[in-house]
């Protein structure tokens, strides 16, 4: 590390990000035809996320949830300034990225759940819970696809690719204006 670089994604939260993503990605080409396999990584999932729930409020400073969650009206004034062009650099999440971490695993939660249920033989077979099951895994996708998007934007405003962030760990220090 030297004096042009800070270290900001610590390697659990790392790992536990592209370990999410690659079992949604697994869960979501298994859903029709490896239902053994479908259901592992659901499990998975829900293991990476109770792991990343508790490193929230126990790990490195950038992690936690009480560095990082905002309120709403942060949140709005943070959607005014990106509309303005005028949104600060966030040196951990941003109001708005931070509440999409928080949706994107309360909806991996919710189909995780979902999915269980259908293991159960009170619910086997339920249609209704599954169209459930389906329909919030479309909605992970779309929420997915907009954190892609939002991470893109921001990286792009800020000159700054948070993608590779997301792999080293890294990002530039601070500057002025800038939120730690």
């Amino acid at each position: 590390m030297d004096r042009h670089h800070i270290k900001v994604w610590d390697p659990l939260v790392r790992i536990f990000h592209w370990s999410l993503v690659i079992c949604i990605a697994v869960s979501w080409f298994t859903a029709d035809d490896f239902r053994t396999a479908h259901e592992v990584v659901g499990y998975a999932a829900m293991a990476l996320i109770a792991t990343r729930v508790l490193w929230g409020f126990a790990g490195t400073r950038y992690a936690r949830f009480s560095q990082f969650l905002r309120g709403p009206h942060s949140v709005w004034r943070y959607a005014r300034q990106i509309a303005a062009g005028q949104a600060p650099r966030y040196i951990g999440h941003n109001p708005l990225g931070a509440w999409m971490a928080v949706a994107l695993m309360l909806m991996v939660m919710a189909i995780s759940g979902t999915g269980w249920m259908l293991t159960l033989d009170v619910f086997f077979g339920n249609e209704g819970l599954e169209s459930l099951h389906e329909g919030l895994a479309v909605t992970l996708l779309l929420l997915a696809a907009t954190h892609v998007a939002g991470a893109l934007l921001t990286g792009w405003s800020h000159q700054e690719n948070l993608v590779r962030s997301m792999f080293s760990g890294i990002k530039h220090p601070p500057q002025s204006g800038d939120v730690e």
